[in-house]
Parts: structure tokens; C-alpha cells; sequence
């Protein structure tokens, strides 16, 4: 607006079956790059690779302020961090409710409830209207960590008058309501108590209330709990700098993990995707240094399967099952629960915001038409 942009998130993608050698997939920047001496900022929505994960590779290109909420920001400076903190970037930590002037645009962060702590739904007005980006977001009154979406700041939004609503798409296509965390918890206890042997969990390392969620469930049962993998470190390191994680058990040392009974035992870890170098692939193919199963042990995963990575995770699984390790997911017991809106809270978040033009993003052509048909 007025010669100014504004940005919102730069994240990455994952490869599939067709990109041999990718690791990550990278957004074409060129049309803002071209414009990089009109950008105000970059804003972020919330901590999710897909919203912030090309910021260590790609800032040279822009270069301007970033914004985001204190775990956003924490993730990230990890992030940046691990790669040689190649770039002096202003980093300017904003909560919800707070409203920062960054060029032409006021923006004011709402709080949401999604699958990772800090979320935000954004607020964007500059003289043309109101913009509200909502991020990744679902609705939410038990959500393990922090609180559920601000629906009485967004209709208090609404009622001002909004102009477009850029909003999720990833559950176009799914009737009713997204279940709460709370019931993923629930569903976790029961597999935890259902098996014999030593229990080993993957989850989002991002997910913050799911690891809550995996050590409250192994409490529930007297087991210990031991946390495998770099990334689910990083992110539980995060989550306690900026205050969630509080009172949590010692952890059993990876090393020390041998030593327990096999039923005294939860191991989370990474791995949900099928990724080769992550503890679950290895754990799978017994080539793990700290960590084996035997037949008999279980596996749960709570994690949905991310679109293109089925083949990878079916040859986890795979090998799981020709070593007769028990495999839980969420089609066998309610162990995952979503981030994102079904349709009955989409429709719900239209009648409180009212935009004059729906922009649906975050999904496949199928997820993105849906949300259309939805929203006309």
C-alpha cells in the first residue's frame, strides 16, 4: 500500500518421490526481491517450518525486520543459530494484542490456538482497509498450552469492517470440528496403558502440547520418559525460555535408557515423516545407538501424514511391522488431533470476521477450491 509491502512468513517446503537429492524446497522470491527497498518487514504467524524455515537461507534476499511472537522467535534464533548465524537480523518480538506501525500498515497479532505455542492471526490495516490473515488456527477451549483462539477480539475485528480474510485451507474437506487436544492426551494414556514393552512415540517436534500431552500420558502410567532427536530438543528448549514446560520430570539420559525395565519407558521422538536421518527411521531399522525395539515393543505415532510423504513413511512402518513391533496410529485409536479448522470453525470464523473477499491459502488446488465453495 502506498509504495510499501508488507510480508508474511517465509517457510519451506518438503520434497517428494520426483525431487531425488532435495532436502527442502525454497519459495521463489524474485518479485519481492525486486522490490526490497519497499519492504517494511516480514511478519511471522507462528513457528512452523512452513512459516518460518527458509528465513536462514533466504533474509539476504530481503534484508528487512522480522516480527513474530517470543516462541516464533525463540525457534528461530535457533534456527539461525545451527546455521553459522550467518546475518544480523533485527528481531523484534511482538505478543498478542500488542499493534506495531511497520511502513504504511499497522498490524496487530490476535491469539490463536494451533499446534505449536505462540500462534497469531494477523490484523493488517493500512488505508485501503482491513486485511486479516489468520495463520494456521483451529478453535480450541482445552488446548494443553496456552489458550484458545481470541473469537471475541476477532468479532470485535469483524465488527470494524474487514476487507479480505487470508485464511487456512488444510481442512476444507473435513465436516464437523477439529477435536481438542485434550482428547489426543486422552487417546495417548489409553495406547500408553494398552501396551507391554517398551513404548516409543513420534510426534511434530514443533508440537509442543503433544510432547506435554506424550509425559503427562507417560506419568499416568509410571513410566519415565526419554526425549530422542535434535529437533524436539531444540523446540522443548524454546518453549522453556519463554515460560511453557514448567515442572516437567527428569528425563532418562539416551545412554541410560537400556538400563530400565522395557515397561517402565516412553521414548519421544522425531521421525513422523519418514525422514531417513531421523531417530525413528533409525530406530526402525535397528540401527539406532541408543535406542532398540524389540518384538512385542509399540510404536505410536501421532502425527498425521503430511501429502507426498506416504511412501517414505509406509517403509518406516514397514520395517516396524516385519520386525513385529506393534504400530499405533491415528486411524487405530485417537492418539493425533489436528491444528487446523474443519469446516464447521471455518464457517464459524466467517461469521465473525465478514470479509468482503475470502483469499484462501495453505493447501492443495482440492483444499483451496473447497475453502472457495465454502466461503461464496
Amino acid at each position: 500500500y502506498d509504495g510499501s509491502w508488507l510480508m508474511v512468513d517465509l517457510g519451506i517446503s518438503f520434497p517428494d518421490d520426483s525431487m531425488p537429492g532435495i532436502d527442502v524446497v525454497l519459495p521463489d522470491l524474485s518479485f519481492i526481491e525486486s522490490r526490497r527497498d519497499k519492504l517494511a518487514g516480514l511478519v511471522l504467524t507462528h513457528g512452523h517450518e512452513d512459516h518460518l524455515g527458509a528465513i536462514p537461507y533466504m533474509w539476504s534476499k530481503l534484508g528487512c525486520p522480522v516480527y513474530g511472537s517470543a516462541f516464533t522467535l525463540a525457534l528461530l534464533r535457533r534456527k539461525l543459530a545451527e546455521n553459522g548465524n550467518k546475518y544480523d537480523i533485527p528481531l523484534i518480538e511482538m505478543s498478542p494484542g500488542s499493534v506495531f506501525d511497520i511502513g504504511a500498515f499497522s498490524v496487530e497479532m490476535v491469539g490463536l490456538a494451533h499446534s505449536i505455542p505462540d500462534p497469531t492471526a494477523l490484523a493488517i490495516r493500512c488505508g485501503a482497509g482491513t486485511l486479516l490473515h489468520t495463520g494456521d488456527w483451529k478453535f480450541d477451549a482445552t488446548p494443553g498450552l496456552g489458550s484458545d483462539t481470541d473469537s471475541t477480539r476477532l468479532a470485535e475485528i469483524g465488527d470494524e469492517g474487514v476487507l479480505a480474510m487470508v485464511g487456512d485451507s488444510t481442512n476444507a474437506m473435513v465436516e464437523g470440528r477439529t477435536a481438542s487436544e485434550a482428547e489426543a492426551e486422552a487417546g495417548l494414556k489409553d495406547a500408553i496403558a494398552a501396551a507391554t514393552g517398551r513404548v516409543a512415540v513420534t510426534c511434530f517436534s514443533s508440537n509442543v502440547a503433544r510432547i506435554q500431552s506424550i509425559i503427562r500420558a507417560a506419568q499416568a502410567n509410571d513410566r519415565s520418559v526419554a526425549v530422542v532427536g535434535r529437533a524436539i530438543k531444540r523446540a522443548m528448549s524454546a518453549a522453556q525460555e519463554v515460560g511453557y514446560l514448567r515442572d516437567l520430570p527428569d528425563f532418562v539420559a539416551e545412554g541410560d535408557i537400556a538400563l530400565l525395565p522395557r515397561e517402565n519407558i516412553v521414548i519421544i521422538c522425531t521421525g513422523t515423516q519418514g525422514e531417513p536421518r531421523a531417530a525413528m527411521a533409525k530406530i526402525a531399522a535397528g540401527t539406532h545407538e541408543s535406542v532398540s525395539l524389540d518384538p512385542g515393543d509399540t510404536v505410536i505415532y501421532s502425527s498425521r501424514q503430511i501429502p507426498g510423504n506416504e511412501p517414505a513413511i509406509a517403509r518406516v512402518q514397514d520395517a516396524l511391522i516385519r520386525r513385529k513391533i506393534r504400530l499405533v496410529t491415528d486411524e487405530d485409536a485417537p492418539v493425533h488431533v489436528s491444528g487446523h479448522p474443519s469446516r464447521d470453525e471455518m464457517i464459524e470464523m466467517y461469521g465473525l470476521i465478514r470479509p468482503k473477499i475470502a483469499i484462501p491459502v495453505h493447501g492443495t488446488a482440492r483444499h483451496l477450491m473447497a475453502h472457495a465453495a465454502l466461503a461464496d
